[in-house]
Formats: C-alpha cells, sequence, structure tokens
C-alpha cells in the first residue's frame, strides 16, 4: 500500500457507492470488484475527481455532490418534441421509456415525457441532473502516474 496523496496524475482504485438524498442508492460496487481509473481519464466526472483530491489509501468519505459538479443542473431546452414519424413503426412508445438517438457524434438517450397526437416529448437531461448526489468512497490505493 502506497501513502500517495489522491491528485493529478494519480491511479486510483476504490469501491465507492452513489446514493441519492433519500438515500437510495444508484449505483455501488463495494459487493463487487473494486474500480480503477487515471485522475483525468474521463471515466469520472471532474467534480468526482476533485471530490477526491486529499483522500489516500485506507480513507473512507462520505462526499456529497451538488448538480454544478455532479451531472448539471435541469436544462428546459433539452425537453424537445420528436416527430412521432422519427420512431420506429414498431416501437412500443410509452412514458418513462429510454429511447436511443443517434445525435451524429454517437448515442444521445432521451426519456420520453408525453405521447401526444403528431409527437413525442422527450427529455434528454441526465437523469440524476439537478440532484445532489452523496459519493461513498473507500480508497484501496493510489498510485502515481507520470
Amino acid at each position: 500500500m502506497s501513502n500517495n496523496v489522491i491528485g493529478e496524475h494519480s491511479r486510483v482504485t476504490l469501491h465507492f457507492a452513489l446514493k441519492l438524498d433519500d438515500g437510495s442508492e444508484i449505483d455501488s460496487n463495494f459487493e463487487g470488484e473494486p474500480a480503477t481509473f487515471i485522475v483525468g481519464d474521463g471515466n469520472l466526472l471532474p467534480g468526482f475527481e476533485q471530490s477526491l483530491f486529499g483522500l489516500q489509501a485506507g480513507d473512507e468519505a462520505e462526499i456529497e455532490i451538488p448538480p454544478e459538479a455532479g451531472f448539471g443542473q435541469r436544462n428546459p431546452s433539452n425537453i424537445q418534441k420528436v416527430k412521432k414519424g422519427h420512431f420506429s413503426p414498431d416501437m412500443e412508445l410509452e412514458v418513462g421509456l429510454v429511447v436511443s438517438f443517434d445525435n451524429g457524434d454517437g448515442e444521445l438517450p432521451g426519456v420520453i415525457r408525453e405521447i401526444g397526437e403528431d409527437d413525442v416529448e422527450v427529455d434528454f437531461n441526465h437523469p440524476l441532473a439537478g440532484q445532489t448526489v452523496f459519493f461513498h468512497v473507500k480508497i484501496l490505493e493510489v498510485a502515481s502516474v507520470n
């Protein structure tokens, strides 16, 4: 075990759990294999990475991540009307269904909010946008990467 402190260019191995205000768990790997990432590699949002700075192997922390540092605020302009004709005719449209759209740069998921006569209202905000998330971490290993 090293006594390196997490900062830029750290390789971090950890167990984590993500929870909402109400205590419901969104994701966790405490029961499985730990996750390893390198600070800045894009596997974690920058706000989550920065919340780990200063921690070292053996540390356990419960970190509150506000929307601005996590999944962002909800953006009303990310709710759009899509013509029914854009959906596959054999697709069973229902409220709450997550549909993937090709936005030219890859896949963009959206959640169907409302189904009208000709249009379908789709919310392209991240499902956790606007929410404070609690990031419970147990740091297992920290190594310096040059």
